[in-house]
């Protein structure tokens, strides 16, 4: 698609959220987004792929690639981390429900220590409570963050593969969001 989520370029990105700047250390370039997102997967540092597609998928849909990022490495994970999991879920299929937004508020706190605790508070990032806004960093950083934190336990030797699996879930999020975003423009 040449207009992933309303950017024409990588570059266009950057310029709409310059918090991504803080996250990754790649220059933005003029290549659409998704064509930017494959290079940096085959580039020197492939994990800034993860954090490209964090800062380009709409706020609940990153925070959903999130879940399903941590969902695919859940025997890695701790008991409470797939507790946290299941929290997201729920919010994500109900966002504005505040039974959801109530649990999540009272599951994680404001530094987290775990990948599932990053997506959660990702989930949570606009609760007050947290004052996150104040940051200066959108939830995308902390659905950064989670995804990464998962990724670190998983071997070595199947890093790469899982990463690659994950950045190629977050391009056809970006993609479903796009066709989704022009059909209801009709």
């Amino acid at each position: 698609m040449a207009n992933e989520l309303g950017y024409r370029t990588a570059r266009d990105l950057f310029l709409a959220c310059p918090a991504i700047a803080r996250d990754m250390k790649s220059p933005a370039a003029a290549q659409p987004p998704l064509e930017f997102c494959r290079a940096l997967l085959a580039g020197r540092v492939p994990e800034e792929a993860v954090t490209f597609c964090a800062y380009l998928l709409p706020e609940r849909a990153a925070v959903w690639w999130g879940h399903e990022c941590l969902s695919n490495v859940a025997e890695l994970l701790a008991e409470r981390d797939l507790e946290l999991l299941a929290l997201v879920n729920d919010w994500v299929g109900e966002p504005g429900n505040p039974r959801h937004r109530a649990a999540l508020s009272s599951a994680v706190g404001p530094s987290p220590a775990t990948p599932a605790a990053w997506i959660a508070l990702s989930a949570a990032w606009r609760d007050p409570t947290f004052d996150m806004l104040s940051t200066g960093f959108p939830a995308a950083h902390a659905v950064n963050a989670g995804i990464l934190a998962g990724l670190a336990r998983v071997s070595t030797a199947d890093r790469f593969g899982v990463l690659s699996a994950f950045v190629e879930m977050g391009i056809q999020m970006v993609e479903m969001e796009a066709q989704r975003q022009s059909v209801d423009a009709y």
